[in-house]
């Protein structure tokens, strides 16, 4: 069977849990959904490359690594097929068909490729061995948290309106000693999700080595319907806090009997108990959920010694790994495209990129302060995060060299530039200038005229704002006229000639008439 392609996210994933969680390669392949064979084929794979450590090497970066490990096929070795056990198994309780008669009908179908029948008898009872096992879950110390929500929610109700509103209730459970945190929420969507589980880390005061939450809707991407890589920001979370998520498989109760036990002695000893209260905030509820929370944990235990906060000191904390000594910073990250003109879209404020990256898919990771952009998991770009809907947060070197040019002056520059030109070309630059209340409403215009100088020599630019200025004209497009139409060249009258100077009549009013 050929390997199985993966994603870049789930490569470098595999690595990280293989040196940094030490996790085996069947926990590996539960956590990101592959199978174990394929965790060792990759896992090998580095080895022979010389990878066996984390975080990687510096020049292994992601073109790399895409080009040893995802565009490079590894020819598969031929499988001997096996029978199909499902349709094996029940031929057997037909009269007269032995199992020595079906191996004859396997090696017919498989003449060159095939299992003795020894290999096969054998293969065949480990199978049976395994179908439907019963056994009583046993959980180490320290190695699993159990995640849920509650079925039923609190209502918080609106003290000015009286509007209801059912707050969602998280609950985490230790496997071994049965420790429990709770909290109310408003919603189920990613942030609340995530910052649920920084909280619950801080409550046990440490983290254990797996994650088993019961269900990922909020943790996993919507882009692959069948095979869903977790969501990148849940998996930011893993990553800080060196953990694996391995979720509850789907119709397996005994997955997620843990989660669910503490979501129903949650629902008893502290939903029930609030029922005919009212609460007017989250703050308000979860004050009285982290009292209810000291009288559960500390409930003694109906047939063993002791009660989860006993048990969990005792036994489970020594065994579970220090929080991280940098605290978590909630980052949400979103795949963005750069648009023409270098900026990409974050809650309807654009921020610039390098200008090479345009029309590239890029990431963004926006946190309460700051908004950084990566390409190929390098950092390319980051800005302080801004507020301002439609607004724009540019850094000038990330333009090309010409936007620089334009972006960068300043009115003494272009007075500066002018001067080299003609004094004719200063003089209007400067009037220019004058004649708007900030500079940036004409310095455009400015920059446009200075720019003429590349087409024109600079006698010619410099007669033709002379002229512009002797018949008072102070727009852009009639310099250009000027030149094109080689004014510039033409004599000018000294004077305009007032052609109603001579006229005199009683109707009109000379300047002296108002004083």
């Amino acid at each position: 069977m050929p390997t199985e392609s993966i994603s870049m996210r789930k490569l470098k994933e595999i690595l990280r849990l293989k040196y940094q969680a030490e996790l085996s390669h069947r926990k590996i392949g539960v956590s990101l959904s592959l199978s174990p064979g394929t965790v060792s084929t990759y896992i090998n794979r580095a080895k022979l490359m010389g990878i066996e450590s984390w975080p990687l090497p510096t020049h292994w970066d992601d073109v790399k690594l895409n080009k040893q490990f995802i565009q490079t096929k590894i020819k598969p070795r031929t499988a001997i097929p096996l029978p199909n056990w499902l349709m094996f198994h029940p031929q057997l309780k037909k009269k007269g068909v032995t199992k020595q008669l079906l191996w004859q009908e396997y090696i017919e179908r498989n003449p060159d490729n095939h299992y003795s029948y020894p290999q096969m008898c054998r293969i065949y009872k480990d199978w049976l061995s395994r179908q439907q096992p019963s056994m009583r879950q046993v959980h180490q110390y320290g190695e699993k948290l159990f995640i849920d929500y509650c079925g039923p929610t609190l209502p918080i109700t609106d003290p000015e309106t009286g509007e209801r509103h059912g707050a969602q209730i998280f609950v985490a459970v230790m496997g071994g000693s049965n420790y429990t945190f709770a909290e109310a929420t408003s919603s189920q969507k990613l942030e609340d999700w995530v910052m649920s589980h920084v909280r619950a880390f801080q409550f046990f005061g440490a983290v254990p080595d797996i994650i088993v939450p019961d269900n990922l809707r909020s943790a996993t991407t919507r882009a692959c319907k069948y095979d869903p890589d977790l969501n990148p920001t849940y998996q930011q979370l893993a990553a800080h806090y060196n953990v694996a998520i391995i979720p509850a498989r789907p119709l397996r109760p005994k997955d997620k009997a843990k989660a669910e036990n503490g979501v129903l002695i949650v629902e008893r000893w502290i939903m029930a108990v609030l029922r005919h209260e009212t609460f007017y905030s989250l703050m308000q509820l979860n004050l009285r959920i982290s009292e209810l929370l000291i009288r559960l944990n500390t409930k003694k235990f109906q047939k063993l010694p002791g009660n989860r906060v006993s048990e969990y000191h005792t036994h489970e904390l020594p065994a579970m790994r220090p929080l991280p000594l940098i605290d978590y910073q909630y980052t949400f990250i979103k795949k963005v495209r750069v648009n023409v003109d270098y900026h990409v879209e974050v809650n309807q404020h654009y921020y610039s990129v390098p200008y090479g990256l345009l029309r590239q898919k890029i990431e963004a990771h926006v946190s309460d302060k700051m908004v950084k952009m990566y390409h190929q998991n390098q950092l390319v770009a980051q800005h302080l995060r801004a507020q301002r809907i439609g607004g724009y947060s540019t850094l000038v070197e990330h333009m090309p060299k010409s936007h620089q040019d334009y972006a960068t002056w300043t009115p003494e520059r272009l007075k500066e530039w002018a001067g080299k030109l003609g004094d004719a070309v200063l003089q209007w630059v400067e009037h220019k200038l004058a004649s708007h209340l900030h500079p940036q409403q004409s310095g455009k215009v400015c920059f446009g005229l200075l720019s003429l100088s590349k087409h024109y020599p600079q006698s010619r630019l410099n007669a033709a704002c002379q002229r512009a200025l002797d018949t008072g004209c102070y727009r852009l497009e009639n310099i250009k006229i000027i030149l094109k139409k080689n004014l510039d060249k033409a004599v000018c009258e000294a004077e305009p000639i007032d052609r109603l100077a001579g006229i005199k009549h009683d109707n009109v009013r000379g300047q002296g008439y108002y004083h």
